[in-house]
């Protein structure tokens, strides 16, 4: 289905339903191109009977559509976007791309027609203004040299500008107006005096300024093309290591091939050694030792037992593998990290806010300013030429594209480079508040620890009793004791109680590993590095582990105080062990022995004392600590956890990357403040300059452009700031 032939057709097809009475709807919406775009587009689709939220992704042209109603009509949605003036069609990655590949090729093409333009244009024109080997031009060559400078830059100015054209054609039939109609009315208009100046013998042309002002403004939207390639690539590069086809096994047990976009829950499927997993499954057959390095960033291996998840986008390194699919490409564990990816792309922030409110009162302001220049130059004496070419050039001169560029740009080349650095990141905002942080509050197990405990000062008969339920557990502590132990039986029966430990049969006899409170020993105080193993009917044993720090956590804590950032410790665990590590880290501030609830507490004393909060946990038990603080990190090895409470979160296994995410972040807050600065002092000296007749058309459209342009470049000095 083209974006011509969508409207009219049954889209109804096209809604996912769910069985809670929800739906949702994925449209490729084409001719937005700044943050008013976005704000116009949602708002007016989140007014529509049924549907719940609208979020338009730049980037991608992928406009997601949530409902609450079953009876939701798709194709009213579409007719909506088509009387705005942005035509859609169902959402196709495939189409998706052959359209921004065609935009981009469109953007080269009129690109280079306006170089040609604005270059033989300017041929003709110069020597209007510099005359010609030392001499002054008489009435005769100047008249035609004009005619040929109208000969080479209206046709190219017509060719390059249709991109504008287009556009504002589209808004003004849907009753609005977008930032292209100023444009394009300037271009027009432009085009028309110097005509005019031509046909009746005048003093001056601009031509070349009309086919130069356009040959700039291209050179910006294809930039931005760029940058929104940039952060497509991210997000590609992740899904690109899914696997494209998936061994669908059916009932008889034959095995097919089919497009990974084929396979649903509920459906079997096959895994032989070194592939990829392709969708979330829980393993059904086969023993499962998994590389999940791409997802967590741990390096060492996973084994998975019968019935528990094995996630798309890990290596099976073991043998073959039948899984049972519990969500299809859309809704795996990689997909999801991909659509975080585009999320911190789209996401608004306060700063862009900012500028959506500017932008929209441009085209009513700006209209009215060019309006008071005529009328109010020609009432002042100035012949009606003259006053429409100040009218035209304030047009031009006061285009917002800077405006509109400012944030966007630094936002999207900070989450592409966070990206690339092993930092997700959730929204736009997240940066903001991350830029403004002084107080860094970390967990300590899995955060400034390894998370992989090591067993200690254990007699080794203890160790051989414990193992058959350690090795029936995924928690590390009790892989930490199967490894101890090595290879043997595993208990039977076995049922695991969440947050307490392991119960089951070890020769008959029942017998349970976890906290002490679970198994039955006499203790005052559950500890993070101990469990504890005993029979029902026997004595219970403890077995103690070791969890040190990861190697870069001190250059990490050093880093930070370095920056002037304030450091503490949050921990559950018992004070002599957090008092080490922190020790070990040369961290004065610690607290241990603290509940979940505790941690959010101290989370609100701090914020209460004004403090700007990052809390770097694991996204679980920290939750809710996480939610409180003013910015939030988790490790990827959490990852539910983490999509949920956190605003980034770290894909590698290096927690200097929780330094270079703020360093990027007060960089990328800097750079959108500056593209801020810059845009309003331009517009305060550019717009009385036109006005007063200081600046015409063809000066207008260099300095309109050149702001544009330095917004971007500056946006782009983020990937070398580190």
């Amino acid at each position: 289905m083209t974006l011509d032939t969508a409207i009219g057709r049954d889209m109804s097809a096209f809604v996912r339903r769910r069985d809670d009475g929800r739906a949702s709807l994925d449209l490729l919406v084409t001719g937005a191109r700044c943050a008013g775009c976005i704000s116009k587009i949602e708002r007016e689709v989140s007014a529509l009977t049924g549907v719940q939220s609208a979020r338009l992704n730049l980037s991608t042209g992928r406009l997601a559509i949530e409902v609450s109603d079953r009876a939701i009509d798709p194709d009213r949605v579409v007719r909506t976007l088509a009387q705005m003036g942005y035509p859609s069609t169902p959402y196709d990655p495939s189409v998706a791309l052959q359209q921004r590949d065609r935009e981009g090729r469109k953007l080269i093409l009129a690109l280079a027609v306006a170089a040609f333009g604005a270059m033989n244009a300017m041929m003709f024109s110069v020597p209007l203004w510099a005359g010609l080997f030392d001499q002054e031009l008489g009435p005769a060559t100047r008249t035609m040299m004009m005619w040929m400078s109208a000969a080479v830059g209206a046709p190219c100015a017509l060719f390059a500008g249709m991109t504008f054209f287009e556009s504002a054609w589209r808004s003004l039939r849907a009753g609005r107006a977008n930032m292209d109609v100023p444009i394009s009315v300037g271009v027009i208009l432009t085009l028309a005096i110097s005509f005019s100046e031509t046909i009746l013998h005048g003093r001056d042309a601009y031509f070349d300024a009309a086919v130069s002002l356009l040959f700039l403004l291209l050179i910006g939207r294809w930039l931005d093309h760029r940058l929104k390639e940039s952060a497509r690539s991210a997000a590609g590069d992740l899904l690109a290591m899914q696997a494209p086809t998936a061994a669908l096994v059916d009932e008889a047990g034959f095995e097919r091939s089919v497009p990974l976009g084929d396979v649903g829950p509920g459906d079997r499927i096959r895994v032989r050694p070194g592939d990829r997993i392709p969708v979330d499954g829980t393993l059904e057959d086969g023993e499962a030792l998994l590389d999940n390095s791409l997802l967590t960033g741990e390096s060492t291996p996973d084994r998975v037992a019968f019935g528990q998840l094995c996630r798309a986008g890990a290596v099976n390194l073991a043998g073959l593998l039948t899984l049972r699919a519990t969500a299809g490409s859309e809704d795996s564990t990689l997909a999801g990290i991909a659509r975080l990816i585009e999320a911190g792309a789209q996401s608004r922030s306060r700063y862009v806010r900012l500028a959506d409110r500017a932008a929209a009162l441009y085209v009513p302001l700006v209209h009215a300013a060019a309006l008071l220049t005529f009328v109010g130059g020609w009432a002042f004496g100035l012949d009606p030429r003259e006053a429409l070419v100040r009218a035209v050039a304030v047009l031009i001169v006061t285009c917002p594209c800077a405006l509109g560029l400012a944030v966007p740009a630094v936002q999207i080349v900070a989450s592409a480079r966070l990206f690339r650095r092993g930092v997700l990141v959730k929204s736009g905002a997240a940066l903001e508040r991350l830029a403004e942080i002084d107080h860094v509050v970390f967990d300590k197990t899995g955060v400034l620890t390894e998370g992989r405990p090591v067993l200690i000062e254990t007699p080794r008969s203890s160790v051989v009793m414990a193992a058959p339920l350690a090795r029936a557990s995924n928690h590390p502590m009790a892989r930490a004791v199967a490894r101890a132990a090595g290879d043997g039986s595993i208990a039977t029966d076995v049922v695991e109680h969440a947050g307490l430990g392991v119960a089951g049969l070890i020769n008959g006899r029942p017998a349970r590993l976890g906290r002490a409170a679970f198994v039955g020993a006499p203790t005052l105080r559950a500890s993070e590095t101990e469990l504890w193993f005993g029979f029902d009917e026997g004595p219970k044993v403890r077995l103690r582990f070791s969890d040190s720090p990861r190697s870069d956590a001190a250059q990490t804590i050093a880093a930070l105080m370095a920056r002037r950032v304030n450091v503490e410790i949050l921990s559950g665990d018992q004070a002599s062990v957090v008092a080490t590590v922190a020790r070990h880290l040369g961290i004065s501030t610690w607290r241990a022995g603290l509940l979940p609830g505790e941690k959010a507490e101290a989370i609100d004393r701090l914020a209460a004392s004004g403090h700007k909060v990052l809390m770097v946990g694991d996204g679980l038990n920290d939750a809710a600590a996480l939610a409180r603080a003013h910015a939030a990190i988790a490790p990827g090895s959490a990852i539910e956890a983490s999509q949920n409470a956190a605003d980034l979160v770290l894909t590698q296994d290096r927690l200097m990357a929780v330094v270079e995410a703020i360093d990027i972040a007060r960089s990328a807050r800097r750079r959108a403040l500056e593209n801020f600065g810059f845009a309003a002092l331009y517009n305060l000296v550019a717009a009385p300059a036109a006005m007063f007749g200081l600046v015409n058309p063809f000066v207008a459209a260099l300095a309109m452009a050149g702001s544009s342009l330095v917004v971007t470049l500056n946006a782009l000095r983020l990937r070398g700031a580190g």
